[in-house]
């Protein structure tokens, strides 16, 4: 007998092949490495971010060329592109011909995008999280809010409440960058990937809703 698997399983595992089969027709550049994202899951975007974010030792926000093209590879995706492509998207997100990119404007140009009304849930979620105010989560934090009781494995017998919860953020722990925080931005790269898997508001404001008791 098969195992049951949530929603969100079930959701994600079709963006992933919708991904998958739309890869087969793009020809921008951006567009595809959003595609080679998502067809990582819901966590793709976030690990791209992540990478980017660990190269910025100076915390100046920008990207060389030579970054940009490390942090491609870094990921195991500039495998997929030509030296071509890759020209061409970093001429498109350097704007001002600065022979830079700021990679937070870059990520949020091939995040999918979400509508008002999930920004706000997300938003909505992450202030219930952030107890302290200081723009990050931790596992503990996670405790009494994520709700894991409805999830197959605890139902079966599986697994406990405590090491779903830290299955759950091991999806923020993306990279080898283990640190036991998650910050606000890779809270929403996150939820941009889960965002994705979802075709009506409506069911991604109770999905939501039902996992973090808001």
């Amino acid at each position: 007998m098969p195992r049951p698997v949530t929603a969100e399983t079930r959701n994600e595992k079709e963006m992933i092949e919708n991904a998958r089969k739309q890869l087969a027709s793009t020809s921008d550049p951006a567009e595809k490495l959003k595609l080679l994202c998502l067809q990582r899951g819901s966590s793709g975007i976030l690990g791209l971010g992540r990478v980017f974010r660990r190269m910025d030792d100076n915390g100046s926000g920008d990207l060389s060329k030579d970054e940009f093209i490390k942090g491609l590879y870094d990921t195991g995706l500039g495998e997929s592109f030509s030296q071509e492509e890759i020209e061409e998207m970093f001429i498109k997100f350097d704007a001002d011909n600065s022979g830079k990119i700021v990679y937070n404007e870059f990520l949020r140009a091939i995040r999918p995008r979400m509508s008002k009304a999930r920004m706000d849930i997300v938003e909505k979620a992450f202030q219930k999280l952030d107890k302290t105010g200081d723009g990050s989560i931790t596992v503990q934090d996670l405790k009494g809010v994520y709700n894991v009781k409805n999830h197959p494995a605890y139902l079966n017998g599986e697994m406990t409440e405590k090491q779903l919860l830290v299955k759950f953020l091991r999806k923020f722990e993306e990279e080898g960058d283990i640190n036991g925080v998650v910050t606000k931005e890779e809270f929403f790269d996150y939820y941009n990937g889960v965002s994705a898997s979802i075709d009506e508001d409506a069911y991604f404001d109770l999905m939501m809703r039902n996992c973090w008791k808001l």
